[in-house]
């Protein structure tokens, strides 16, 4: 939604792709054609594209068990809407939002289905008109994955793992959208892949995170680190993984995500985006968080 709003703000008229389910419609917004479908859907995705200056394709899964959960939408989803805006007439330009993980697909099913969207993608575009955005891990309103880290921070308490520290970058998703737009602004850095992130240099420990944003959602820097032994939580992982496969559920933790959570470099550099199209992030975690979250925590 924060894409949506930022691109009807901007003045682009919107034609939006969503899955029909009973007792949920998309709500309406101005500026905004929804169309129901599928990435399976050939119709759909035809009609989706057809007469566009631009497709952005920014659907995905990040919770499963095998390679089958996340493939469908993160690899041949990509490709398939790529292959639809290559088929038009007058071809769009093509931006895809992958992430950081496909930096590294050797770390988990879900890693490799991002970079293997991104292949897709190039594949079904060649030498025409796309760019892939590599974010790190994407806060602010909407979240559901950090949530329930930032309430636990909101509390005076993080739960994280034990040992050595690894730095990370991170993003409010309001300066991604704005990074979304100013690609569309640009009309410029084709056949290119860039990572984003907000600007704090070297990217984040957990201990500046704590701190920040413990100012941010405490008014106070107290936040009690809660050290979780690092071989219990792949016990966790591994038999989260055994009862979803048992009981038919789509998995967080996983093995696979332990991997990418212990890698130890998820930092970012804005510099080769920032010479592209001028973007600049405008949202630090204190502040973000304070946006995100100073209102309270949605249930």
């Amino acid at each position: 939604m924060a894409l949506l709003r930022c691109l009807t703000g901007a003045g682009w008229q919107v034609r939006a792709l969503y899955r029909t389910r009973t007792g949920r419609n998309p709500p309406p917004l101005p500026g905004v054609e929804w169309l129901p479908g599928d990435l399976e859907d050939q119709t759909a995705l035809n009609t989706l594209v057809a007469g566009t200056d631009a497709v952005i394709h920014c659907a995905g899964v990040v919770r499963g068990a095998n390679r089958s959960d996340f493939d469908p939408v993160n690899a041949a989803g990509a490709g398939q809407v790529a292959r639809a805006a290559a088929n038009q007439e007058r071809v769009p330009r093509f931006l895809l939002i992958s992430s950081l993980a496909a930096r590294m697909p050797q770390l988990s099913h879900y890693a490799a289905s991002k970079w293997r969207g991104e292949c897709e993608v190039r594949g079904a575009l060649e030498n025409r008109r796309w760019t892939v955005l590599r974010p790190p891990a994407v806060y602010g309103l909407g979240d559901r994955e950090l949530l329930p880290l930032f309430r636990c921070i909101a509390k005076g308490y993080a739960p994280l793992p034990a040992g050595r520290n690894r730095r990370f970058s991170l993003i409010h998703v309001d300066d991604l959208a704005l990074a979304v737009l100013r690609w569309l602004e640009v009309d410029a850095c084709y056949g290119q892949t860039f990572e984003l992130d907000d600007g704090h240099p070297g990217g984040y420990s957990w201990d500046t995170v704590l701190s920040l944003a413990g100012l941010a959602l405490r008014q106070s820097a107290e936040v009690r680190r809660v050290p979780i032994p690092v071989p219990l939580l792949y016990l966790v992982a591994w038999v989260n993984l055994a009862s979803s496969r048992l009981f038919g559920y789509a998995p967080m933790l996983t093995p696979g995500k332990m991997r990418e959570i212990m890698h130890p470099d998820w930092v970012c550099d804005n510099h080769a985006i920032t010479l592209a199209t001028g973007w600049r992030p405008n949202l630090g975690l204190e502040i973000g968080l304070a946006r995100a979250y100073g209102g309270g925590f949605p249930e």
